[in-house]
């Protein structure tokens, strides 16, 4: 097996100088946080949503540390709430005036073998990852219609593809999300919007670990062609990509972010 360090961060180059977006689930070190900071790199403005209000509270002032306070704000969201998710958009458009691109990261996982989950285990990851990418999608596309220009990235994931046993609900949430994010891409075009999504495979952060045992960890990490899980950040890079004018005839793709073998 093939054992390669992750390479060098990358620097930010301004492709997403004066863009605005909003980035769901973006308090820490997971994908959103990692999306969050490499878009201030990028020279965008962001707001953060998180359902988690004081880990949001405390990214939002280290990134404003970093950044200036202009160029950060956050706002509470629990995307199975739709008086929350109206709220965050209008937020957005009142704070920056304009809404160029939205990012739908927000999901959630879990490991159940079917025959022992229950509704209410489906019910919940299906609402937060499939309902409430749905419901930020809507919303988004509502206002992005108006202006006739804006993107969407959704994040989806190689479990939408691939089976994995225990993930049963969170496969089908994350395949639901593919589906969404080519019709909605479909429906957007006329109005000059794009939508796609990243589908990583296996992106590191605590508290991934803290909900997969080391030994799944380990399983997980073995399949992947360079030996090793990615970082956030390089998740990061392909958002960034879709995000910005480098990917402007893409539309309704899935972009796999995955060292896995076939």
């Amino acid at each position: 097996m093939t054992n390669v360090e992750a390479p060098t961060y990358v620097p930010g180059h301004g492709l997403l100088r004066g863009r605005t977006a909003v980035i769901t689930a973006a308090a820490g070190a997971g994908i959103g946080g990692a999306t969050a900071r490499r878009f201030l790199e990028e020279g965008a403005r962001v707001l953060i949503s998180d359902a988690h209000a004081r880990r949001l509270k405390e990214y939002e002032a280290e990134l404003a540390g970093e950044f200036g306070a202009a160029s950060v704000a956050a706002l509470p969201c629990d995307v199975t709430d739709e008086s929350q998710v109206g709220a965050l958009f209008e937020a957005a458009v009142a704070e920056h005036g304009r809404l160029d691109v939205v990012v739908n990261n927000a999901g959630l996982g879990g490991t159940s073998p079917l025959v022992d989950m229950t509704d209410e285990q489906w019910s919940k990851v299906l609402d937060v990852t499939l309902n409430g990418t749905f419901r930020c999608t809507r919303a988004a596309l509502r206002r992005m219609r108006d202006t006739g220009r804006g993107v969407i990235v959704n994040n989806a994931s190689v479990v939408g593809w691939r089976a994995q046993a225990g993930q049963a609900h969170y496969a089908a949430a994350k395949a639901g999300v593919m589906a969404l994010t080519r019709c909605a891409a479909i429906e957007a075009a006329e109005y000059g919007v794009r939508v796609n999504a990243v589908s990583p495979s296996l992106a590191m952060h605590p508290h991934l670990a803290k909900v997969t045992t080391p030994e799944l960890l380990e399983e997980l990490t073995a399949r992947e062609a360079f030996g090793r899980y990615a970082e956030p950040w390089e998740v990061a890079n392909v958002i960034v990509f879709l995000a910005s004018d480098y990917s402007s005839y893409m539309t309704g793709e899935i972009v796999s972010v995955s060292g896995q073998h076939a």
